[in-house]
């Protein structure tokens, strides 16, 4: 039973100059370690900035604190203005709104910071070490008050956690625009971060923090149980992983979810936390971690006793994976793996972290995002992702668990009725997924917000959330259902280091994917857009996207997800070069998921020979000598490279080269 929170109460967080007093002894007991240094002139602007949001007459209370906390933290994060009031995703029908999308946005922001889910809520950071919904929380306080006036002929910007305010928009519109972390390329290093985050003027959303999207690590542990089971298939010929151990490190809120995949897979998992026991603990208590121990002993002889017994168990340690330094984490790494273990970088930009200390994990003759060890999207997720399938996710507003379950007996039989008539290939993906959502509610992974993660295909995405929405018009669902995914998907990220490190065309380092992704999802019906600067392996590093739709059972919410979900996964569905096309042949899916079955054989030329590539040295065709470029162009003999088709299918870049012998 829900406890009844009054809309006036709520309302109660919204208002913007009432000096809440907050007690030390509340705030977080980790504070974020990474205070920059800044000079005193950039000291009074970082004060000056942080000033702007109130009344003059509020100046002279706020400043000392203001300036103590920039001292002590390195950043303003406005303490005295953290509401009074739990945060968690109250039902929607308790947000004071003028429309249900801008409420929405409400319940998913509040599910951010609620501190069952958020790594350090105080400061506004839901995971990550500092993926911020805010930058401060007199943000949150007027982003809360721009929402409850908000109709849906205005659309809210936000510039890194700052509201730019209410602008007039169509009803088609999203309702927020939001962007984070957006510097010109030139200063998007780590330590500009550092300087332009204490002045309080960008932040690092990482992915689904400043996106309003996440839902706990039930978000990342549904990837991570077809990682381990797809594991499993490549490297030990085997689907069926009892018996076998999984060894990981850590346990905040993506690293969390490891263990408790394992056990879903049917393998044991030993997840070791490095030093701080409170995420060890926490999870333990979620029912995350099935076992915790401190004792390496007592680790290896219940790793032991499940391996005889073959049965499932998920167990974390208390220590550090390693004491002294990456360097010799690799080296030890390297030894287990010459004795027979099979190491993967799961996506913490380990293997480049590594590479820059000085560590031997670079891949002999290898390309510039290739190491000795490969990532989890070079060797498994990254054909998962070429076949359309990504971490799709909804959320039931009205936090009902049986709206939940609802959801679940429609996706699950939504998938099977697709799966009767998929490919072989795509059938195993179907087969995973359905068993995946057949047994999610026994698991009891809801941390937050009553939601829901499942790896699903265009198809599968659009028809799930079609039959949703009509539950939701004939009474089946009680409330409106938000529809989203993680950022790490199809077609969300540009990561040369993560998601697209399986690119080898050269464009692994190009970022329009994930802005065109954001653009086309906007006009196409999401509620809400982001587009962020970082994310998964660091600042700099990445680009990534996402989005929020809102069901409401009506024919202009299913028109919307129609249009919008064929967008956001045929944008991101992709060749990968240096792949057999006939592994994947995303070309035919492309085809077939828009409808151009005429031009597949056409683009299936795009498939160019190595014969054909000595043509890009050079040389003479007749085997005579290497000509220069200006040479060559004089020849008698030219090569016109026309770029007859290029879509950018996730990394799909087609060149059809013709040949022309101009003497013929």
């Amino acid at each position: 039973m829900f406890f009844q929170v009054n809309t006036d109460v709520i309302k109660g967080c919204i208002p913007l100059y009432s000096l809440i007093c907050f007690s030390a002894s509340s705030k977080s007991k980790c504070f974020l370690c990474n205070i920059f240094i800044i000079k005193a002139t950039m000291h009074s602007l970082a004060l000056r900035n942080a000033l702007r949001y109130f009344p003059p007459s509020h100046h002279a209370t706020l400043a000392p604190e203001f300036a103590q906390e920039l001292r002590q933290y390195g950043h303003i994060y406005m303490y005295r203005f953290c509401p009074a009031l739990r945060m968690r995703a109250y039902p929607i029908d308790q947000y004071p709104c003028r429309t249900r999308q801008a409420a929405s946005m409400m319940l998913m922001i509040m599910n951010n910071l609620d501190p069952a889910v958020a790594q350090f809520p105080q400061e506004l950071v839901t995971y990550g070490g500092n993926g911020q919904v805010f930058s401060n929380w007199a943000q949150f306080r007027l982003v809360m008050h721009y929402l409850s006036e908000m109709t849906e002929e205005q659309t809210l910007v936000m510039y890194s956690g700052h509201p730019m305010g209410l602008f007039p928009s169509l009803p088609s519109s999203p309702r927020a625009i939001i962007t984070n972390g957006m510097v010109i390329p030139n200063y998007s290093s780590r330590d500009q971060y550092e300087k332009m985050f204490a002045l309080g003027v960008s932040m690092y959303g990482q992915m689904t923090a400043g996106s309003y999207c996440y839902i706990g690590p039930q978000g990342i542990v549904h990837g991570t149980m077809l990682t381990v089971l797809n594991a499993g298939r490549r490297y030990l010929g085997s689907g069926d992983l009892r018996g076998r151990v999984f060894v990981t490190s850590g346990l905040g809120g993506m690293s969390g979810a490891q263990a408790k995949a394992a056990v879903i897979s049917g393998c044991i998992g030993s997840a070791v936390c490095p030093c701080d026991g409170v995420p060890l603990r926490k999870r333990h208590e979620q029912g995350w971690l099935m076992e915790v121990t401190s004792s390496m002993e007592q680790c290896i002889k219940r790793i032991r006793e499940a391996r005889s017994s073959k049965t499932p168990l998920s167990l974390g340690y208390h220590g550090n994976i390693v004491d002294l330094c990456l360097r010799r984490q690799v080296m030890a790494i390297n030894k287990l793996s010459n004795a027979g273990m099979f190491f993967w970088d799961y996506g913490n930009a380990f293997l480049l972290e590594a590479q820059r200390a000085g560590a031997e994990v670079k891949k002999v003759d290898g390309g510039a995002t290739e190491f000795r060890y490969p990532s989890y999207v070079q060797h498994i997720m990254g054909d998962i992702f070429s076949l359309g399938f990504g971490p799709f996710r909804w959320v039931c507003t009205s936090g009902e668990p049986q709206d939940l379950a609802v959801t679940d007996s429609i996706a699950a039989t939504v998938l099977e009725e697709i799966s009767a008539s998929v490919s072989d290939r795509i059938k195993q993906q179907y087969n995973d997924n359905i068993r995946w959502i057949r047994e999610a509610g026994k698991h009891k992974m809801v941390v937050g917000s009553q939601a829901r993660i499942l790896y699903s295909d265009q198809k599968g995405r659009v028809c799930i959330a079609l039959a949703i929405n009509q539950a939701i018009a004939d009474g089946r669902v009680s409330a409106p259902v938000v529809i989203s995914r993680d950022h790490h998907d199809v077609s969300g990220t540009d990561s040369p280091f993560r998601e697209t490190s399986n690119v080898y065309d050269g464009s692994a380092f190009c970022a329009d994917m994930a802005v065109q992704n954001f653009v086309g999802d906007a006009f196409r019906g999401a509620t809400w857009v982001a587009l962020h600067n970082g994310g998964g392996v660091g600042w700099g590093e990445v680009m990534n996207g996402g989005f929020g739709l809102l069901l409401d059972g009506s024919e202009e919410a299913a028109k919307r997800a129609r249009l919008m979900l064929n967008w956001d996964v045929s944008n991101g569905v992709r060749v990968q070069r240096g792949r057999q096309p006939e592994r994947i042949r995303p070309h035919l899916l492309i085809c077939s998921l828009l409808g151009l079955q005429a031009f597949a054989e056409w683009l299936n030329n795009g498939n160019i020979s190595n014969e054909m590539m000595r043509w890009g040295c050079c040389c003479c065709p007749t085997g005579g000598e290497m000509l220069t470029p200006r040479e060559s162009l004089s020849s008698s003999t030219i090569i016109l490279a026309d770029l007859t088709l290029f879509l950018h299918s996730w990394r799909w870049r087609i060149m059809y080269l013709h040949y022309i012998d101009s003497c013929s």
